[in-house]
């Protein structure tokens, strides 16, 4: 399940209640139609690809990821992984607060807010024959590893840090400008947040286009821009993750999750669940049990 601020952006789940770290495997098969829903956070996501490939997309750049590059997705950008052919992927994923690297003021002013502020850099994409790219792939390798070990969040914390400094030691420096926020990034945002709030509503594209202050037509486009999806088939695919979390966690009926998840019967849920997952939610529940 996504878990919502106020923002709309991700309540991330850390691994440390005091520590804002998160760090996991998990498998492009366990979102439906093998793609993750689009989101942001305020947190630094990095992301390695152990097994497979899988597409990424970013801001609506969509970027192809093989086994063993990875990424680095900037704070707060609109961003999803996917695979169009529904190819299994193992990835690592790591979520980490820039407030980590914010040591003393003068750190976040000369070292973090330049490159967190830089709209020429919402993502990296990190290759191995790329020397200094490979140390960044081993340190978050580096990460996993030692995640379970006493004082992981030090050793972690330390890791990012010297990801932090290669990416300065290497990045053109009038990539770190700070520029002027996206005005429809930032209206994308508020309405992928309507939609995530609203969802177990009836939502017809005027009122999603309206929760932006734009009209259906722009709506559509920057959905289309950004997204790669109509805002319609982005309620869907939000209504039938948030459906896998109910039939893996609950033993609420079909027709509950139905009406708890915005689809109008059970038996229209049926159908949609199938042409998302190929699956009926009765086959999917007893495949996860």
């Amino acid at each position: 399940m996504v878990l919502l601020k106020e923002d709309g952006s991700e309540q991330v789940v850390y691994d440390y209640p005091d520590y804002p770290m998160y760090v996991h495997r998990n498998r492009l098969s366990s979102y439906a139609n093998f793609a993750a829903p689009s989101h942001w956070h305020a947190d630094i996501e990095l992301i390695y690809i152990d097994f497979g490939a899988m597409r990424y997309n970013i801001n609506g750049t969509v970027v192809s990821l093989q086994k063993g590059e990875g990424l680095l997705v900037n704070a707060r950008q609109v961003h999803f992984g996917f695979s169009d052919t529904h190819e299994e992927c193992e990835f690592l994923c790591i979520l980490l607060h820039p407030q980590l690297l914010c040591i003393s003021p003068a750190y976040e002013r000369d070292f973090v807010f330049p490159l967190l502020s830089s709209e020429s850099i919402p993502f990296i994409h990190f290759s191995p024959s790329i020397p200094w790219q490979q140390l960044i792939l081993e340190q978050m390798c580096e990460m996993e590893r030692i995640s379970k070990t006493p004082a992981a969040q030090l050793k972690i914390q330390s890791a990012f840090l010297a990801i932090w400094a290669l990416l300065f030691e290497n990045l053109n420096a009038f990539c770190l400008k700070e520029s002027r926020k996206s005005r429809d990034l930032s209206i994308l945002k508020t309405m992928i947040r309507f939609i995530q709030h609203n969802y177990k509503k009836r939502l017809p594209l005027a009122d999603i286009a309206a929760s932006g202050a734009i009209g259906q037509s722009k709506c559509c486009q920057l959905f289309a821009r950004y997204v790669g999806q109509t805002p319609n088939q982005n309620v869907t695919q939000y209504r039938i993750n948030q459906s896998i979390r109910l039939l893996k966690n609950s033993d609420m009926s079909i027709i509950e999750i139905a009406g708890e998840t915005g689809f109008a019967s059970a038996s229209y849920f049926s159908e949609t669940f199938r042409k998302w997952t190929g699956k009926s939610p009765t086959e999917y529940r007893k495949m996860s049990i």
